[in-house]
């Protein structure tokens, strides 16, 4: 995963062009910033910063976190380094040295994490932030015509893609569609006052964060 996108850094942001999407992405360019105001925020996976050069300049202070050094250097061009502290990291083993956070967001990040370890990663998130804190997740939805098609899905219920590359190369990208029911099923101990929101191509849920999820 992270030498894909590493390979795809230069060309990740043409996703955001596509006209069908754009009422929607405008939608959230008004909708997320507002959310994060004034908070500490711990953003997961922030590959280019397309969204994190929305989000920062309304946050109190902000770190973003990412596994691939050249994604990260495309977003360290689009936000002035006052406002975010860019870390290469893992997003299933957080830096706990960093304090803890009163906010949380990882966009487009959650449906690359296979079934078996989304628990685990939720359960990660909420023990670097401070009880009560408000995580933020954003994903696609899947639409026919518009989202790349699954070319497969595993005895695990994990679902593929096939991603090409301007450099000829193709890539076999785990692509997960969480429904409804297990977004609120994974939540169960870990986050309180969820809060789903549909648009025609992406998925916002919203919650806060229990204080067992957290460090003690």
């Amino acid at each position: 995963m992270v030498s894909y996108y590493a390979a795809r850094a230069p060309e990740y942001d043409r996703i955001y062009q596509k006209p069908e999407r754009q009422a929607d992405i405008a939608d959230l360019r008004e909708r997320l910033p507002a959310l994060f105001a004034g908070k500490r925020v711990l953003e997961i996976a922030c590959g280019t910063g397309f969204w994190t050069q929305f989000i920062a300049p309304t946050t109190r202070a902000m770190v973003a976190l990412d596994a691939a050094p050249q994604t990260m250097a495309i977003a360290a061009q689009r936000v002035a380094a006052d406002k975010v502290r860019f870390v290469t990291g893992d997003a299933y083993m957080l830096p706990t040295d960093l304090g803890r956070f009163d906010a949380a967001f990882a966009g487009f990040w959650f449906s690359h994490v296979p079934q078996a370890r989304q628990h685990e990663f939720l359960q990660g998130l909420g023990a670097v932030l401070q009880p009560g804190a408000l995580v933020v997740l954003l994903d696609n939805r899947y639409v026919p015509g518009s989202s790349t098609p699954i070319a497969q899905t595993d005895a695990n219920g994990d679902s593929y893609q096939l991603r090409p590359l301007d450099d000829g190369s193709e890539h076999r990208v785990l692509k997960n569609f969480p429904t409804q029911a297990r977004l609120r099923q994974l939540l169960d101990g870990l986050g309180d006052e969820p809060v789903l929101t549909e648009l025609a191509y992406y998925w916002v849920l919203q919650y806060r964060v229990v204080a067992q999820a957290s460090m003690t």
